[in-house]
Protein backbone atom coordinates (compact mmCIF):
# COMPACT_ATOMS: atom_id res chain seq x y z
CA UNK A 1 0.00 0.00 0.00
CA UNK A 2 2.30 2.31 0.76
CA UNK A 3 4.66 1.31 -2.03
CA UNK A 4 1.77 1.85 -4.24
CA UNK A 5 1.15 5.51 -2.96
CA UNK A 6 4.93 6.33 -3.10
CA UNK A 7 5.19 5.08 -6.84
CA UNK A 8 1.63 7.28 -7.58
CA UNK A 9 3.87 10.52 -5.83
CA UNK A 10 6.67 9.71 -7.99
CA UNK A 11 4.79 9.62 -11.06
CA UNK A 12 2.66 12.61 -10.32
CA UNK A 13 5.82 14.88 -9.17
CA UNK A 14 7.22 13.36 -13.10
CA UNK A 15 4.16 14.46 -14.65
CA UNK A 16 4.23 17.65 -12.93
CA UNK A 17 8.20 18.25 -13.95
CA UNK A 18 7.63 16.91 -17.63
CA UNK A 19 4.45 19.95 -17.50
CA UNK A 20 6.60 22.79 -15.49
CA UNK A 21 8.98 21.70 -18.37
CA UNK A 22 6.76 22.49 -22.00
CA UNK A 23 5.72 25.41 -20.14
CA UNK A 24 8.74 26.71 -19.27
CA UNK A 25 10.27 25.58 -23.22
CA UNK A 26 7.08 27.31 -24.55
CA UNK A 27 8.65 30.75 -25.17
CA UNK A 28 11.66 28.57 -27.08
CA UNK A 29 8.91 27.40 -29.15
CA UNK A 30 8.81 28.43 -33.04
CA UNK A 31 7.14 31.87 -33.62
CA UNK A 32 5.10 30.94 -36.77
CA UNK A 33 3.75 33.95 -38.87
CA UNK A 34 1.01 32.99 -41.29
CA UNK A 35 0.28 34.75 -43.93
CA UNK A 36 -3.18 35.80 -45.70
CA UNK A 37 -2.94 37.42 -48.94
CA UNK A 38 -5.04 40.39 -48.89
CA UNK A 39 -4.03 42.22 -52.07
CA UNK A 40 -1.30 41.98 -54.85
CA UNK A 41 0.44 44.68 -51.94
CA UNK A 42 -1.13 43.89 -48.89
CA UNK A 43 -1.06 40.59 -46.45
CA UNK A 44 -1.79 40.09 -43.07
CA UNK A 45 0.02 38.41 -40.44
CA UNK A 46 -1.27 36.18 -38.07
CA UNK A 47 0.06 34.86 -34.87
CA UNK A 48 2.29 36.20 -31.96
CA UNK A 49 -0.40 38.61 -31.24
CA UNK A 50 -2.34 41.30 -33.34
CA UNK A 51 -3.01 40.90 -36.35
CA UNK A 52 0.03 43.08 -38.29
CA UNK A 53 -1.07 44.33 -41.61
CA UNK A 54 2.15 44.60 -44.46
CA UNK A 55 1.70 47.06 -46.96
CA UNK A 56 4.73 46.97 -49.93
CA UNK A 57 4.71 50.96 -51.19
CA UNK A 58 6.69 52.06 -54.28
CA UNK A 59 9.94 52.92 -52.29
CA UNK A 60 9.36 50.35 -49.15
CA UNK A 61 7.24 48.38 -46.86
CA UNK A 62 5.26 49.87 -44.03
CA UNK A 63 4.27 47.39 -41.41
CA UNK A 64 0.68 48.04 -38.73
CA UNK A 65 1.17 46.57 -35.57
CA UNK A 66 4.28 44.80 -34.53
CA UNK A 67 2.88 41.81 -32.34
CA UNK A 68 4.30 40.57 -28.61
CA UNK A 69 7.98 40.59 -27.38
CA UNK A 70 10.51 38.49 -29.69
CA UNK A 71 7.97 38.00 -32.80
CA UNK A 72 9.56 41.61 -34.79
CA UNK A 73 11.77 39.88 -36.04
CA UNK A 74 9.90 36.55 -37.21
CA UNK A 75 7.84 39.62 -38.57
CA UNK A 76 10.87 40.56 -40.63
CA UNK A 77 11.94 37.47 -42.03
CA UNK A 78 8.54 36.82 -43.23
CA UNK A 79 8.31 40.23 -45.09
CA UNK A 80 11.68 38.93 -47.13
CA UNK A 81 9.36 36.16 -48.30
CA UNK A 82 7.37 38.70 -49.70
CA UNK A 83 9.59 41.58 -50.92
CA UNK A 84 13.23 42.59 -51.17
CA UNK A 85 11.82 46.20 -50.31
CA UNK A 86 13.11 47.54 -46.87
CA UNK A 87 10.58 48.44 -44.29
CA UNK A 88 10.53 51.67 -43.76
CA UNK A 89 7.83 52.85 -41.20
CA UNK A 90 5.96 51.28 -38.32
CA UNK A 91 2.15 52.31 -37.42
CA UNK A 92 0.62 50.99 -34.56
CA UNK A 93 -3.01 51.06 -33.93
CA UNK A 94 -2.47 51.47 -30.08
CA UNK A 95 -0.39 50.80 -27.01
CA UNK A 96 -0.99 47.47 -25.79
CA UNK A 97 2.03 44.75 -25.81
CA UNK A 98 0.66 42.53 -28.30
CA UNK A 99 0.64 45.14 -31.36
CA UNK A 100 3.85 47.25 -30.70
CA UNK A 101 6.75 45.02 -28.37
CA UNK A 102 8.28 43.85 -32.10
CA UNK A 103 8.91 47.41 -32.77
CA UNK A 104 12.17 47.00 -30.44
CA UNK A 105 13.62 44.46 -33.21
CA UNK A 106 13.33 46.68 -36.55
CA UNK A 107 16.20 48.94 -37.56
CA UNK A 108 16.44 51.67 -35.88
CA UNK A 109 15.73 53.62 -39.11
CA UNK A 110 12.01 52.63 -39.20
CA UNK A 111 10.16 56.03 -38.72
CA UNK A 112 6.97 54.89 -35.84
CA UNK A 113 3.98 56.72 -36.27
CA UNK A 114 1.26 56.28 -33.52
CA UNK A 115 -1.62 58.82 -32.66
CA UNK A 116 -0.54 61.35 -29.86
CA UNK A 117 -1.85 59.47 -26.91
CA UNK A 118 -1.07 56.33 -27.66
CA UNK A 119 2.72 57.86 -27.57
CA UNK A 120 2.25 58.43 -23.92
CA UNK A 121 0.87 55.39 -23.28
CA UNK A 122 3.62 53.23 -24.63
CA UNK A 123 6.11 55.72 -22.63
CA UNK A 124 3.82 54.34 -19.57
CA UNK A 125 2.61 50.92 -20.79
CA UNK A 126 0.01 50.39 -17.93
CA UNK A 127 -1.84 47.46 -18.66
CA UNK A 128 -5.58 46.62 -18.65
CA UNK A 129 -7.53 46.89 -15.43
CA UNK A 130 -7.33 43.36 -13.61
CA UNK A 131 -3.92 42.62 -15.51
CA UNK A 132 -0.20 42.90 -14.56
CA UNK A 133 1.42 45.80 -15.71
CA UNK A 134 3.67 44.20 -18.74
CA UNK A 135 7.30 44.64 -19.40
CA UNK A 136 8.18 48.08 -20.45
CA UNK A 137 9.68 46.74 -23.66
CA UNK A 138 10.92 50.05 -24.60
CA UNK A 139 12.57 51.37 -21.09
CA UNK A 140 14.38 48.37 -21.60
CA UNK A 141 15.26 48.94 -24.92
CA UNK A 142 16.88 52.33 -24.02
CA UNK A 143 13.80 53.49 -25.63
CA UNK A 144 13.97 52.12 -29.07
CA UNK A 145 11.06 51.25 -30.60
CA UNK A 146 9.25 54.61 -29.54
CA UNK A 147 7.02 56.41 -31.95
CA UNK A 148 9.01 59.45 -33.75
CA UNK A 149 6.05 60.74 -35.34
CA UNK A 150 2.57 61.71 -34.04
CA UNK A 151 -0.82 62.57 -35.10
CA UNK A 152 -3.98 63.84 -33.07
CA UNK A 153 -7.21 63.84 -35.48
CA UNK A 154 -5.76 63.00 -38.96
CA UNK A 155 -2.56 62.55 -40.89
CA UNK A 156 -1.74 61.38 -44.19
CA UNK A 157 1.70 59.92 -45.65
CA UNK A 158 2.87 59.24 -48.77
CA UNK A 159 0.92 59.66 -52.09
CA UNK A 160 -0.79 58.49 -55.25
CA UNK A 161 -1.32 54.86 -54.83
CA UNK A 162 0.85 54.34 -51.90
CA UNK A 163 -1.12 56.75 -50.02
CA UNK A 164 -1.94 56.11 -46.18
CA UNK A 165 -4.87 57.84 -44.32
CA UNK A 166 -4.38 57.60 -40.47
CA UNK A 167 -7.79 58.90 -38.47
CA UNK A 168 -9.03 59.29 -34.42
CA UNK A 169 -12.23 59.73 -33.82
CA UNK A 170 -12.17 59.34 -30.01
CA UNK A 171 -11.81 57.11 -27.36
CA UNK A 172 -12.92 53.35 -26.89
CA UNK A 173 -10.43 50.37 -26.62
CA UNK A 174 -7.90 52.93 -25.41
CA UNK A 175 -7.75 56.92 -25.81
CA UNK A 176 -5.53 56.74 -28.45
CA UNK A 177 -6.73 54.13 -31.18
CA UNK A 178 -5.98 54.75 -34.67
CA UNK A 179 -7.54 53.81 -37.95
CA UNK A 180 -4.76 53.20 -40.80
CA UNK A 181 -6.58 53.31 -44.34
CA UNK A 182 -5.49 51.95 -47.55
CA UNK A 183 -7.33 54.48 -50.08
CA UNK A 184 -6.37 53.06 -53.08
CA UNK A 185 -6.80 49.66 -51.67
CA UNK A 186 -10.44 50.08 -50.28
CA UNK A 187 -8.98 48.34 -47.02
CA UNK A 188 -8.55 49.78 -43.25
CA UNK A 189 -6.40 48.20 -40.02
CA UNK A 190 -9.41 48.74 -37.11
CA UNK A 191 -6.87 47.35 -34.50
CA UNK A 192 -8.43 46.50 -31.02
CA UNK A 193 -11.21 49.34 -31.59
CA UNK A 194 -12.29 46.54 -33.52
CA UNK A 195 -10.99 42.92 -32.54
CA UNK A 196 -13.71 40.57 -33.87
CA UNK A 197 -17.50 40.26 -33.10
CA UNK A 198 -17.19 40.48 -29.56
CA UNK A 199 -17.34 42.77 -26.58
CA UNK A 200 -14.65 45.12 -26.72
CA UNK A 201 -11.90 45.33 -24.09
CA UNK A 202 -12.16 48.36 -22.37
CA UNK A 203 -8.65 49.52 -20.96
CA UNK A 204 -9.45 52.55 -18.65
CA UNK A 205 -6.14 52.55 -17.35
CA UNK A 206 -5.37 53.60 -20.61
CA UNK A 207 -8.43 55.55 -21.56
CA UNK A 208 -10.66 53.46 -22.63
CA UNK A 209 -14.68 54.03 -22.88
CA UNK A 210 -17.67 52.05 -22.64
CA UNK A 211 -19.99 55.31 -22.96
CA UNK A 212 -17.70 56.59 -25.50
CA UNK A 213 -16.95 53.18 -27.80
CA UNK A 214 -20.25 52.80 -29.75
CA UNK A 215 -20.16 56.64 -30.94
CA UNK A 216 -16.69 56.24 -31.65
CA UNK A 217 -16.56 53.64 -33.97
CA UNK A 218 -19.88 55.12 -35.45
CA UNK A 219 -18.10 57.97 -36.65
CA UNK A 220 -15.23 56.12 -37.95
CA UNK A 221 -18.19 54.18 -40.07
CA UNK A 222 -19.87 57.45 -41.13
CA UNK A 223 -16.62 59.36 -41.72
CA UNK A 224 -14.02 56.99 -43.54
CA UNK A 225 -15.28 56.57 -47.30
CA UNK A 226 -14.25 53.82 -49.91
CA UNK A 227 -13.48 51.12 -47.43
CA UNK A 228 -14.85 48.30 -48.30
CA UNK A 229 -12.51 45.75 -46.22
CA UNK A 230 -11.53 45.82 -42.43
CA UNK A 231 -8.73 44.03 -40.83
CA UNK A 232 -9.73 43.31 -37.38
CA UNK A 233 -7.44 43.62 -34.40
CA UNK A 234 -7.12 39.93 -34.08
CA UNK A 235 -10.57 38.21 -35.81
CA UNK A 236 -10.44 37.26 -39.68
CA UNK A 237 -10.79 39.82 -41.76
CA UNK A 238 -14.21 41.29 -42.40
CA UNK A 239 -16.58 43.85 -43.87
CA UNK A 240 -17.46 47.84 -43.66
CA UNK A 241 -21.13 46.66 -42.98
CA UNK A 242 -19.57 44.45 -39.87
CA UNK A 243 -18.21 47.36 -38.69
CA UNK A 244 -21.47 49.37 -38.82
CA UNK A 245 -23.28 46.50 -36.83
CA UNK A 246 -20.19 46.29 -34.66
CA UNK A 247 -21.05 50.36 -33.90
CA UNK A 248 -24.91 49.84 -33.33
CA UNK A 249 -24.01 46.31 -30.74
CA UNK A 250 -21.91 48.56 -28.73
CA UNK A 251 -24.30 50.78 -28.75
CA UNK A 252 -27.23 49.02 -27.88
CA UNK A 253 -24.67 47.37 -25.01
CA UNK A 254 -24.31 50.97 -23.17
CA UNK A 255 -28.35 51.45 -23.51
CA UNK A 256 -28.86 48.34 -21.75
CA UNK A 257 -26.43 48.97 -19.10
CA UNK A 258 -27.55 52.50 -18.53
CA UNK A 259 -30.94 50.77 -17.92
CA UNK A 260 -29.64 48.24 -15.61
CA UNK A 261 -27.83 50.90 -13.48
CA UNK A 262 -31.22 53.07 -13.64
CA UNK A 263 -33.11 49.80 -12.36
CA UNK A 264 -30.42 49.37 -9.51
CA UNK A 265 -29.41 46.07 -10.26
CA UNK A 266 -25.45 45.13 -9.05
CA UNK A 267 -22.78 44.54 -11.31
CA UNK A 268 -22.96 41.02 -10.73
CA UNK A 269 -26.97 41.19 -11.60
CA UNK A 270 -27.13 42.80 -14.58
CA UNK A 271 -24.17 40.40 -15.98
CA UNK A 272 -26.32 37.50 -15.05
CA UNK A 273 -29.27 38.80 -17.17
CA UNK A 274 -27.65 40.10 -20.01
CA UNK A 275 -29.03 38.19 -23.15
CA UNK A 276 -27.67 38.41 -26.63
CA UNK A 277 -29.81 39.74 -29.15
CA UNK A 278 -30.75 36.94 -32.13
CA UNK A 279 -29.43 39.14 -34.70
CA UNK A 280 -26.29 39.36 -33.04
CA UNK A 281 -26.33 35.48 -31.88
CA UNK A 282 -26.92 34.46 -35.76
CA UNK A 283 -23.95 36.98 -37.04
CA UNK A 284 -21.30 35.29 -35.42
CA UNK A 285 -21.11 37.53 -32.07
CA UNK A 286 -19.75 35.81 -28.62
CA UNK A 287 -19.90 36.80 -25.30
CA UNK A 288 -17.81 35.55 -22.69
CA UNK A 289 -18.80 36.27 -19.11
CA UNK A 290 -15.40 37.86 -17.43
CA UNK A 291 -15.27 40.21 -20.42
CA UNK A 292 -19.49 41.10 -19.79
CA UNK A 293 -19.16 41.55 -15.94
CA UNK A 294 -15.86 43.85 -16.62
CA UNK A 295 -17.80 45.95 -19.32
CA UNK A 296 -20.76 46.32 -17.27
CA UNK A 297 -18.68 47.29 -14.18
CA UNK A 298 -16.37 50.12 -16.02
CA UNK A 299 -19.41 51.29 -17.92
CA UNK A 300 -21.25 51.75 -14.23
CA UNK A 301 -17.32 53.47 -13.13
CA UNK A 302 -17.75 55.66 -15.82
CA UNK A 303 -21.98 56.82 -15.58
CA UNK A 304 -21.42 57.08 -11.50
CA UNK A 305 -18.71 59.84 -12.18
CA UNK A 306 -21.08 62.26 -14.46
Amino acid sequence: MRRGIVLAVLIGVGALSLGVAAYQAQPDAPKVVEVEKLKDNLFMLKGGGGNTAVFIASNGVVVVDTKNPGWGQPILDKIKTLTDKPVTTIINTHTHGDHVSGNVEFPATVDIVTQENTAANMRKMAGPPGMATPQNVFQASGGKGLPKRTFKDRMSLMSGNDKIDLYYFGAGHTNGDAWIVFPALHVAHAGDLFSGKNLPLLDTNNGGSGVAIGDTLAKAHSTIKGVDTVITGHSTVMTWADLGGYAEFNKEFLAWAEQQMKAGKSVDDAAAAYQLAPKYATNGYTIAAPRLKANVEAIYGELKKK
